[in-house]
């Protein structure tokens, strides 16, 4: 799941070599940490947050699938 995130924000930001997921897992929830530079944090949360909400939702029913509960998180760096 982690690479699947890692590839959709790759694709969306400017530079994504700045780009940085940590995963926290805890016994019923997994959590991801989603770090970009500065220039790119508009284009991962996008207008209103449609965009994050979106990359939320797909993890989500990835998790699902899997039985897991997932969280996503975007971070300043």
């Amino acid at each position: 799941m982690k690479d699947l995130l890692e590839i959709v924000i790759k694709n969306l930001v400017d530079n994504p070599e700045d780009v940085f997921i940590n995963e926290k897992t805890n016994a019923k929830v997994i959590c991801y940490e989603v770090k970009v530079a500065k220039d790119d944090m508009g284009k991962v949360i996008g207008k209103q947050g449609k965009m994050a909400n979106a990359i939320r939702t797909l993890m989500k029913s990835i998790a699902l699938k899997e039985h897991k509960r997932i969280s996503v998180e975007f971070l300043d760096k």
